[in-house]
């Protein structure tokens, strides 16, 4: 009886939350559509009615797939008891799920994170081409290293021609002459690529601080209050400008240039011809001259080898920025919107537990009715026939205590009852036919 009493109890809070659960569903379905329709409506192009009538379209047919998938899952999932249809309706749901996931959860999770998620690309895409200008600085100052060696070889040569010119220091002989003459073109030649070398850096320094107000106003743009397309525009045309002084960073090395003097030094060395007053002094500034070669030779060969070593650092290649829409924004940073993804499943896919609740209570209210089964298969006929033959059994004369004792002892088991007891017993047990007739049923027959 307490089965009966449990399973009734649940059959009726099942019909009392039934408006609840339809109630429940259509707020859902609906809310589903509303952010649908926020997400279709950025990334729909076209003009402003025919977005907004297409974004309604589609969140609409959202909004009743969703409330026509679950209420037949809610209505059908409880009532089916075979493992293997149950199974096929799981898969159905499960298919289902996918399906709701692809034309709207997205699109919910476009409209609840689009706007942080285009702001997340525009920081991303922000830090690279911080890393690109500090690259294209760094190379644009590489040359720099350079001028040291240049500088303490001008000087070097300088000074080799003023000592020979006060002291003889090379010749002997002092005065100016053809060593005097050829160490002062070298020194001439090592300052003016020295004086290359220090002008580019003024002229890097200008890019890079040029690069910086670009990156400045870049930043403000990405932190900015307000609508993200707007900003995102503003951000693009900063990029161009920004690319353009990269580019210009990249040719203002004078790596090349460095290069291509140091070859010049060895390659377009010219001696001047040796003109002494006598054969002794012109062997020795023949010497002298061909020792000069011998050092500029050494000089260019050094340079060069630097110079190819900070050509061989690899260049920044150009970084294309590429505008997203929120629903592509929210595709590629997903792992950092994970909880507004939960959000947007969740209000599609929440009618999954309200499935399995109504499943659970269904088989429990199958199992305490068991015994009820015959019952709810009855027809109306069996129940009159039924009945019919109870008031016919009750009509008859009841047996007294002697019989009923009588019919006890009998059925008592070890004890052999006589056979006056065993008719007695069958007359207690057994009601005659003719003692349950009623009137109207003809003459009873012998």
């Amino acid at each position: 009886m307490l089965g009966k009493h449990n399973a009734a109890r649940l059959q009726e809070t099942i019909r009392g939350v039934e408006t609840m659960t339809r109630f429940a569903l259509a707020v859902l379905a609906l809310a589903s559509g509303v952010y649908t329709y926020l997400g279709v409506r950025g990334i729909l192009d076209g003009s402003a009615t025919f977005v907004f009538f297409a974004a309604i379209i589609y969140s609409a047919a959202v909004s009743v797939a969703i409330y026509a998938f679950w209420s037949f899952m809610l209505r059908f999932v409880p009532l089916v008891i075979s493992g293997t249809q149950r199974a096929a309706l799981f898969v159905t749901m499960a298919f289902g799920c996918v399906m709701i996931i692809a034309m709207s959860s997205w699109l919910n999770a476009a409209a609840l994170a689009g706007s942080a998620a285009t702001e997340q690309h525009l920081a991303v895409t922000l830090e690279g081409y911080v890393a690109d200008l500090d690259a294209a600085h760094g190379n644009g100052l590489a040359a720099q290293s350079l001028l040291p060696d240049v500088q303490r070889a001008a000087e070097r040569f300088s000074r080799l021609a003023e000592d020979e010119r006060s002291s003889g220091a090379l010749t002997g002989t002092t005065g100016s002459g053809s060593v005097v003459q050829l160490l002062t073109q070298m020194a001439a030649q090592m300052a003016e690529l020295g004086n290359s070398i220090s002008s580019s850096r003024d002229e890097v320094q200008a890019l890079f601080t040029q690069g910086s107000e670009h990156l400045a106003r870049m930043r403000e743009l990405v932190s900015a209050p307000g609508e993200v397309a707007p900003r995102a525009d503003q951000f693009a045309a900063e990029v161009v400008e920004l690319n353009a002084v990269i580019a210009a960073l990249q040719e203002t090395g004078v790596a090349p240039s460095v290069k291509r003097a140091a070859q010049d030094l060895s390659l377009g060395f010219i001696a001047p011809v040796a003109d002494g007053g006598d054969a002794g002094l012109v062997s020795r500034q023949d010497q002298v001259m061909g020792n000069v070669r011998i050092s500029v030779e050494s000089q260019s060969a050094a340079l060069s080898q630097a110079a190819d070593e900070i050509l061989a650092e690899p260049k920044v290649e150009p970084r294309r920025f590429t505008a997203l829409s929120s629903a592509d924004a929210v595709l590629r940073y997903w792992s950092d919107f994970i909880p507004s993804w939960a959000g947007a499943i969740s209000i599609d896919l929440l009618p999954v537990v309200l499935v399995l609740v109504l499943m659970i209570v269904n088989d429990a209210m199958r199992r305490e009715s068991g015994s009820l089964e015959m019952a709810e298969t009855m027809s109306a006929a069996e129940m009159l026939r039924a009945m019919a033959l109870y008031r016919q059994m009750a009509a008859g004369p009841q047996p007294s205590q002697e019989e009923l004792q009588a019919a006890e002892t009998a059925l008592t088991p070890g004890t052999e009852p006589t056979p006056a007891e065993r008719e007695t017993a069958t007359d207690a047990t057994v009601t005659p036919l003719e003692s349950v007739r009623k009137r109207g049923d003809g003459p009873s027959r012998a």
